[in-house]
């Protein structure tokens, strides 16, 4: 029987379509093991030494309530450090889910909440469940309210500037424009997260611990939305 061309291909799916679900798949399983991974070298004591080393390493030696640098940077690092907490990230949320309401794109408008709110609920969950003290060994330089592990502002960052992220990568055309509001989201994570490390109020591996957990959770947050936009798709 003679094939032509065409038979030759008929039923695959176009290369990145494919594979860009399994690759969302591997980030969140890459994310979730090393959460698991950091967590259980936490609770046997084994990641302390190195903990301490890089908490004291940003501090005066002279001095552990002073941080290294400038007056500037501590100031800097204070603004930083509010990308990631709930009152700013609760205000962006608003203000892009009223935009995509009013350009008519309920369905974003709703992952974007979900995504947000559901990262919200689980790093609440994981911190109540690991019960990490705050560090001791030196002063904090913001408000803390909940247990350390993991960072809420590390992971919450990560959730909220990845799911933004998407949203918009999803929206434009230009390759050029996609990369750089995914850079940008996770320059936005990190410089969040090390700030945290910085200002003494999170030990580094409840900062990494965070990040790790917030990939996760974003790229199943996205793996959901994308099955469910494909699963309403057929049935339509």
């Amino acid at each position: 029987m003679a094939y032509s061309p065409t038979d030759l291909v008929r039923g695959l799916r176009d290369f990145r379509l494919a594979t860009l679900p399994v690759t969302m798949i591997a980030i969140a399983a890459a994310g979730i093991f090393a959460f698991f991974a950091i967590a259980d070298e936490m609770a046997e004591g084994e990641i302390d030494a190195f903990d301490t080393w890089l908490l004291l390493a940003l501090r005066n030696p002279a001095d552990p309530s002073d941080p290294i640098g400038p007056p500037w940077l501590e100031e800097t690092a204070l603004e930083i450090t509010a990308l990631g907490g709930y009152p700013l990230i609760v205000l962006t949320l608003a203000a892009v889910i009223g935009f995509l309401l009013v350009t008519r794109r309920p369905g974003p408008a709703l992952y974007a909440l979900l995504s947000v709110s559901g990262g919200t609920v689980v790093s609440q969950l994981l911190k109540s469940f690991y019960d990490r003290p705050r560090p001791d060994l030196v002063a904090h330089l913001d408000t803390i309210h909940t247990a350390s592990f993991p960072s809420g502002h590390a992971m919450m960052s990560t959730v909220a500037y990845l799911t933004l992220a998407a949203l918009i990568v999803r929206i434009v055309e230009s390759r050029a424009a996609r990369a750089y509001v995914l850079v940008v989201a996770v320059l936005v994570s990190l410089a969040v997260g090390a700030s945290r490390v910085y200002l003494g109020v999170h030990w580094p591996s409840d900062v990494a611990a965070g990040w790790a957990m917030g990939v996760a959770w974003a790229s199943l947050s996205w793996l959901a939305i994308s099955a469910l936009r494909r699963w309403s798709g057929r049935e339509g």
